[in-house]
C-alpha cells in the first residue's frame, strides 16, 4: 500500500493576527483590553493547523516579512505545525480582531502585501524539488497575482497539476487562472462561487454547467450554515446540510472543513461524499467556538 500523500498548503496572503477581548466596547472611547493574543492566520495556515492536530502530514507554505512575518513564524514553531517561509522585503499584514461577550466579532484587516519577485521565485523553485504525487492546496488570496513576479509559480503549477494533485480554495483572477487546470477540487464558499459563475440558473444547474465547461474534476461549493453542493463528473450534483447549531464565530470554519476534507479524501481514503460527512462536523464545531481549529476535536467513526 502506497504511503498517504503530504499536504501542502500555500498561502498567498499571510496574516499576522492579534486578538484583543473586552468586556465591552463603545465606538469612539479609549477602552482597555481585559486579554490580548496572538495567531498567525490565512487560509493555507488554517487548513494546516487543523491537519496538524489530525496528525496528518503537513507542511504550510507562506511569504513572510519585517516584525509581523518573523512573530508569525514563531507562532507556528510554538504550535508545532511545520512551515516553509519565502523571504519577502514588505513586512507581512497584520490585523486585530475585536471579541466581546456582548458584542458581534469584529475584524479590522490591514492592507494586502504583494510578495515580492524574489520570494514567488524561491516558493516556485521549492515547489518543483518536491516529490510527485503529493498535495497542493491554494488557499485564500493572492495579491499581485496578475503580476509578471509570479510567472515561476505559475509555471510550476501546471506542472504540478500533472505530477501531483493541486487544489484551489481561492477566489478572483488566481481562481480564473486555476480552473482552466485539471484541479483535482475547487472547494468554494457560495459569495465566490456567484462572482466566479454568475447566472439564473439552480445550484445544480450551474455546477453542471461549470464541470462542462472547466477541466476541474470536482466542484465543493459551501454556504457556512446552508447548503453544501457536491458536483462529481457525470453524476447529478448533491445537497448535503451542516449540522444545526449555536454560532459563535464563523471565521476559518470554511478552512477547518477543507482541511478535515483533504485529510478524510487523502489520508483516510474516503470517498468524496463520506469525507464532506467527515468534515462537516469539524466545521460546525469550529462555528460553535471562537478561534480557528481550537475546538476540542469531534468524535468520529
Amino acid at each position: 500500500m502506497s504511503a498517504a500523500p503530504h499536504l501542502f498548503t500555500l498561502t498567498g496572503n499571510l496574516l499576522a493576527e492579534r486578538t484583543l477581548e473586552f468586556a465591552d466596547w463603545q465606538v469612539g472611547r479609549t477602552q482597555r483590553a481585559v486579554r490580548e493574543t496572538f495567531h498567525t492566520r490565512g487560509k493555507g495556515v488554517n487548513v494546516s493547523n487543523l491537519l496538524a492536530r489530525l496528525g496528518a502530514p503537513t507542511t504550510a507554505l507562506i511569504f513572510a516579512g519585517g516584525a509581523p512575518g518573523a512573530e508569525s513564524e514563531a507562532w507556528l514553531r510554538r504550535r508545532g505545525i511545520a512551515y516553509q517561509a519565502f523571504a519577502t522585503q514588505a513586512a507581512s499584514r497584520t490585523g486585530t480582531v475585536i471579541w466581546s461577550d456582548r458584542q458581534a466579532e469584529t475584524t479590522f484587516l490591514g492592507p494586502d502585501v504583494p510578495p515580492d519577485a524574489a520570494a514567488v521565485s524561491a516558493c516556485a523553485t521549492w515547489l518543483d524539488t518536491q516529490a510527485d504525487r503529493q498535495v497542493l492546496a491554494l488557499c485564500g488570496s493572492f495579491p499581485g497575482w496578475n503580476e509578471a513576479a509570479f510567472d515561476p509559480l505559475r509555471a510550476v503549477l501546471r506542472r504540478w497539476a500533472q505530477r501531483g494533485v493541486l487544489v484551489a480554495d481561492a477566489y478572483g483572477p488566481p481562481l480564473g487562472w486555476l480552473a482552466q487546470l485539471p484541479l483535482a477540487l475547487v472547494k468554494i464558499n457560495r459569495q465566490e462561487f456567484d462572482a466566479f459563475r454568475p447566472g439564473a440558473g439552480d445550484m445544480a444547474a450551474r455546477l453542471r454547467q461549470a464541470g462542462d465547461e472547466l477541466p476541474v474534476q470536482v466542484w465543493i461549493v459551501t454556504d457556512g450554515p446552508g447548503s453544501l453542493w457536491l458536483a462529481l463528473p457525470g453524476e447529478r450534483p448533491r445537497e448535503f446540510h451542516p449540522p444545526v447549531l449555536r454560532e459563535v464565530s464563523p471565521t476559518g470554519s470554511g478552512d477547518v472543513f477543507l482541511g478535515a476534507l483533504l485529510h478524510g479524501r487523502w489520508h483516510l481514503g474516503l470517498g468524496w461524499p463520506e469525507a464532506i460527512a467527515y468534515a462537516l462536523p469539524f466545521a460546525a464545531a469550529n462555528a460553535a467556538h471562537p478561534g480557528v481549529a481550537d475546538f476540542e476535536l469531534p468524535v468520529t467513526n
